[in-house]
């Protein structure tokens, strides 16, 4: 299975960097911690300070399954002010690679690099005005093609599901959840919609 790369930048919000990264793990998705910086230790929005897996100035990005974006700010505004990730997203979806983001990202990034247009999509609220030329849905999370998005922390486990069943199955994605409580004692209470 191919790698997928999740994106730290100064400021970014902490449960929606380390959620999804736990549950691909979980699920036995390779993923990678990125920092945009030079150096390997980012610190989130409420001072948490993590240590990336890899630089982004020494990763080879081929062909990765997901690139995922957490929200936060300033960590959103960090992301999209980097030009190599700009290029690499540009470069991903043109391709139809997966690419997932949450909380200011789908709009502060995705949307103002023009890659959600036509796509349905969901951000945090107040960043609406961003999503340039997608179809805005006020939901936790929205699925749309190769996009994934949602609109905040207390949705990180939600949108981080729907990443794995994108990849490997519902029936995968159910069997994460469940074994994290995230379900009642039966899965279908739970429309992944």
């Amino acid at each position: 299975m191919k790698t997928s790369f999740l994106f730290l930048a100064d400021g970014f919000e902490e449960v929606e960097a380390l959620t999804p990264v736990d549950v691909l793990r979980r699920a036995g998705i390779p993923v990678k911690t990125v920092s945009i910086s030079s150096s390997m230790q980012v610190t989130g929005a409420h001072g948490i300070t993590v240590k990336a897996d890899v630089l982004y100035d020494a990763t080879l990005f081929d062909n990765p399954e997901w690139l995922i974006l957490p929200g936060g700010m300033p960590g959103a505004l960090n992301l999209y002010d980097f030009a190599p990730l700009q290029g690499l997203l540009e470069r991903h979806a043109s391709t139809g690679g997966h690419i997932a983001a949450i909380c200011a990202s789908p709009a502060v990034v995705l949307g103002r690099l023009g890659l959600l247009k036509g796509v349905k999509a969901t951000c945090y609220p107040g960043f609406e005005d961003k999503l340039e030329g997608a179809d805005v849905q006020s939901a936790p999370v929205v699925v749309d093609g190769k996009f994934i998005t949602g609109n905040g922390p207390a949705n990180s486990l939600r949108w981080a599901l729907e990443i794995v069943k994108a990849t490997l199955g519902e029936q995968k994605a159910q069997e994460v959840g469940s074994g994290m409580l995230f379900y009642s004692k039966t899965p279908t209470d739970y429309n992944f919609g």
